[in-house]
Formats: C-alpha cells, structure tokens, sequence
C-alpha cells in the first residue's frame, strides 16, 4: 500500500458586503496553505494590504519542511509586514494602511498557525466545534482582564478597535504562534470578521452539516449577506485528507489553463476591487454556483492524476477543458521533474519579479485566490520588488494607476504638490527668519538701553563710574568703565564699600558726577540720592541724614532715650553699621 500524506482541500469565497465600495479582504486556499487577511487604511491602502499580505505568502503552499514549518511562516509573514513599510514609504498616501492575518500551514502531521488581528479560525474535530484564535482588539482584552462580558463585547463602541496588526506601525509585531497535531476528517474554518454577524451557533451548524467544502462557504457567504453584510467577508473552509504521497508532485496545469484558474477565482468574488463595485447586492448569488471549481485542485481527483488539474478548474469555467487541453497538454507521467515547476519557484528572480511571474508562482500549484488579491493577480497591477535575503517572491500591490492615462492624470497632481510643497517650504524659512531677525532687533535695543544708563561702583580699589548695568548676560558684560576716581574704597566706611561693590544706579552721568562729589565731601552720607545731598561745606554730623521726622541731635548723656528712637542712636554711637538702613 503506497504512503499517504495529509493536504487541505478547500474552498475560498470572498464577498464585498452590501454597504461597502470595494473589497478589502484576500484570501489564498491550496493543498498546503490557507491565509485570510481584511486590509484597513480605508480608500488608500486596505485592499493593497491584504492583497501584498496574501501574494507574498503564497509561495509557502508545499510540504516536505525538513525544521519547524511554524518558523517559516513567522518568518514570511514579519517580511510581509516589513513590505508594508516599504510600500508606504515609496507612497506616503498609503501611510496607516494594515491587515490582520491568519494562516494555516500544513507540513506533515503538523499544522503551524499564525494570527494577529481580528480574523478567526475555528477547528471542527469531532462534534467539538471551537474557535482556535484570540481576537486583538480593545474589546477581547477587557473580556480577558474581566471588566467585560462575551455578550457585551457586539455591542461595545470599541468593538473594532484592533490592538495588533500588520502595516507600517510596528516594524515586528507580535505574532500569536502555536502548531497543531491535526487528525484526518478535521474541518478548519478561517473567517474575517465580517461573518461575526452571523450568531455563532448558526455558523457551527453550517460547518458542521455541510459535507462539501464549497458549499459550506457558500452558504457562510450567503447567511452574511442575508444578516445585512455591512463589511466585506471572506471565508476559507478547509478539511484534512489523505492523499497519496507522490500526488502533491505530479505535473500541474499549463499557463494557460492555470491562468483560467486564477480568473475565475476572482469572478468568484463578486467585486474585488473599487472599479467593480457597482451592484454587489446583484452579483452575490450567482457566481458561487460552480461546485466543480470548489473542488478544483483539492479534491482527490485533482490530486490523483496529471491532467486532474485542468479538469477540475475547467469545470468550474464552464466547458473550457477542450481548449485548455488542446493547447497545453498535460505532461507525461515519465517526466514528474518538468522544468517548469521550478521556475516560478527560483530564488533568484529578484528585481525581475512581475505580475507575470507572480502568475507562473500561482499557476505551479491547485489553489482558490479571492478577494482584492484575486482583482490584483487578474488585472496584473503589480510592480516588481526589488530582491532582498529575506523575501524571495513578489509581494502584489494594488496601485490605483492601472492605466497609462491614469498615469497622466496624476503627474498635474503631483507637481501641484511639490509645488505646494516647495511654498509651504519656502513660507517655514520665511517665517523662521522674520523671528530670528525680530530676535537679533529685541537683543540689540535692550543693550542699546542699557548702554544709556550709568551706576557708580569699584573698580580696581577705587571708585568708578559705569556706563550701562550691573549685570552680565551670560560671558557678556553689561557694562564698562566710563571713568575712575581718585577715591579709594578702603578710605570709606564699610557699608559704603559694599554699597559700592553691589554698584548704585542712576539715571544719567551727571548724577553718577554728583554721587562721587558726595563722596568727596562726605563719605558717611547715606547717597540717596544727589537732591538730598547736603552741601560741600555742611557738618560732618551723622544728624545730617535727611528724614522728614527727624528727631534733634541727643544729649551726650549715657542714658538711652525713653523712645528708644531708631534716629538718635547714630549720633551717641561710633559703630561702622550702616546708618542708612531703613531705606535709601
């Protein structure tokens, strides 16, 4: 008995909802791989999101991982991301763009799986029925911590509020990891979140009673719609089966055939991009009825022979098998080792990668692409990536300038902008040099105040007098010596020196004259100021201190004064205490 290995078959359906203008989400299903992701960033950048997300992961559908399948995909999916950044950085307007991602990556008896955002997986085992994924938004986090119930979180105002996702925020966001032993007859059901309008219990009993695969998404796809779909949803059911160990080898389709895979993939969404959302309420039922296509390149029959691959996508097409066969031939069985496998697989494509060899990577291989990855691998909008160590395969992109005339009407709009740019730039420097100038002007008229005004200091054990203030700013000395005198300072009372020291203003260079007079004549004078200063030829007599309640000159007598008057004490005392205090 020959060995068997397990693969996926699958089914992948994607639908824009009724409320929405065009399609966000992408999803990817194959023998090996499933993805889902549900882009945000709005007009700009959510379809592109998902759309790169997706195509740059699909080159992991294969098995035979010799180490861990689960590092792998973390890997992958950390490049992804760092894509976003690039992507946002070659066009700021898609900045703030995002997807979430969940993926499931079958390697042996082994399932490696990824997730972060708000999309979900659910693993049907049994009649156990379960969701496999943790939601990261605001309202899952409160549900965690207890501060809010399951039931209130559809209601909640912050119910969309994600708190992981790829895009060009984080440059390593955190990925939940985990790997899962599978069991063959297991159902996996990976969703975005717009089937969370559907009740729980009814999407259990539609996975759980519909056998085919196909027509358990269908059936997701319509429940939404019937629920009001206001998002887009999209849906990848897959089972775990059984095949022989040499089918995941055998030849695939050709180009051409394989090409007619990939269109009707995307004629299975019914709008997957902005240019085709004219009636999505109108287009929903019809383009799921294709139970051969569901089945196309998953099944057991598309597993079993070569030309199983043509005759399973074709089905789905509507007759087109003629054609296909007549112009590619299947491969025969002698030659497994065709070189066409590998090609759309050869590490060292680098910056040669383009939509036509993104085609050749999903034509090597059965798979169901949906969504805005579909509308991007269809129209061929993707612009080559430059190679890097990391990421070995092109990531798509929808650029919004599909056409040539598109193109044409955009260079206005951009040297519109670099022209407001250049204004914007020139009126910053403008303005930087209106307030370093009105800075420069403030700066130099307070010196030139300063310099209008005089004080009468020390300088060098003599008294000076100074043209501006006795003040520094910073290294810069506020003031200069205007002239020295012949008065010495150890020739004056101390508490004229320290006075002296401090420096006493005034307002011009006459009173400064008439403050060194005063000094002349009388050291003990009190200098407050020269109207108040008596005459060259007055006493000496520390009774001459002008107060306008002064008291006559005390009696010699020992005896302190009943009043204790603060006005006699200097004429009775020889102390050097400043006489003046009290004022000036």
């Amino acid at each position: 008995m020959p060995d068997t290995q397990l693969i996926l078959r699958y089914a992948a359906r994607s639908d824009v909802g009724r409320l929405r203008a065009k399609n966000d989400d992408s999803a990817y299903a194959g023998r090996h791989l499933a993805v889902v992701a549900d882009g945000m960033g709005g007009h700009a950048g959510g379809d592109v999101a998902s759309a790169s997300t997706v195509l740059d992961l699909v080159h992991l559908d294969h098995g035979g991982y010799a180490g861990d399948a689960g590092t792998v995909l973390a890997d992958e999916i950390q490049t992804a991301n760092s894509l976003l950044s690039e992507l946002v950085a070659a066009n700021p307007k898609l900045a703030g763009m995002g997807t979430t991602v969940t993926a499931l990556l079958l390697n042996g008896s082994k399932l490696a799986f990824a997730h972060i955002g708000d999309s979900r997986a659910y693993r049907l085992r049994g009649a156990t029925f379960e969701q496999m994924s943790v939601d990261h938004t605001f309202v899952q986090r409160l549900i965690s911590e207890g501060r809010l119930r399951p039931e209130e979180a559809e209601t909640h105002p912050h119910k969309n509020v994600l708190m992981r996702v790829l895009g060009d925020v984080d440059a390593s966001p955190e990925l939940d990891l985990t790997s899962f032993d599978v069991e063959e007859g297991e159902r996996w059901l990976l969703c975005s979140d717009g089937l969370n309008y559907v009740p729980h219990e009814i999407v259990e009993q539609t996975v759980k009673g519909i056998e085919d695969v196909g027509e358990c998404a269908d059936r997701l796809i319509s429940l939404t719609l019937a629920a009001g779909a206001p998002d887009n949803v999209t849906v990848v059911v897959a089972d775990i089966m059984a095949t022989d160990a040499g089918d995941d080898d055998v030849p695939v389709a050709s180009p051409a055939a394989a090409a007619s895979i990939t269109a009707s993939a995307a004629a299975r969404t019914p709008v997957s991009s902005a240019a085709r959302a004219e009636s999505p309420a109108s287009d929903a039922p019809s383009p799921r009825s294709s139970d051969g296509a569901n089945d196309g390149g998953a099944s057991p029959h598309a597993a079993a022979s070569p030309g199983a691959a043509d005759d399973s996508g074709d089905d789905g097409d509507g007759g087109d098998g003629g054609a296909d066969g007549a112009d590619a031939p299947p491969a025969p069985p002698g030659e497994p080792d065709e070189p066409r496998l590998e090609m759309p697989t050869d590490p060292n494509l680098g910056a040669h990668l383009s939509a036509e060899v993104l085609r050749r990577e999903l034509d090597s291989r059965p798979h169901e692409l949906v969504g805005a990855a579909a509308a991007a691998a269809e129209s061929g909008s993707l612009p080559s990536v430059a190679s890097r160590t990391a990421a070995r395969r092109a990531a798509a992109l929808l650029t919004h300038r599909a056409t040539a005339a598109d193109v044409e009407a955009e260079e206005p709009e951009t040297e519109a902008e670099g022209t407001r740019r250049q204004f914007r730039r020139w009126v910053r420097l403008i303005l930087a040099a209106i307030v370093a100038v009105a800075i420069l002007l403030g700066l130099w008229l307070g010196y030139a105040w300063t310099q209008t005004r005089y004080y009468v200091g020390a300088s060098d054990n003599r008294v000076a007098i100074y043209n501006g203030i006795s003040q520094t700013l910073g290294p810069i000395a506020l003031s200069k010596v205007a002239s020295t005198t012949d008065i010495t300072m150890s020739s004056l009372p101390d508490f004229q020196q320290q006075r002296l020291r401090a420096g006493i203003p005034v307002n011009s260079l006459s009173e400064a004259q008439e403050i060194v007079a005063l000094l002349q004549s009388n050291p003990q004078s009190c200098l407050n100021s020269p109207s108040a200063a008596p005459t060259p030829g007055g006493s000496a007599s520390p009774s001459a201190v002008p107060s306008p309640s002064a008291v006559p000159p005390a009696s010699p007598s020992p005896a302190p004064p009943p009043s204790g008057s603060a006005s006699a004490r200097p004429s009775s005392s020889p102390s050097p205490t400043n006489p003046c205090l009290g004022g000036q």
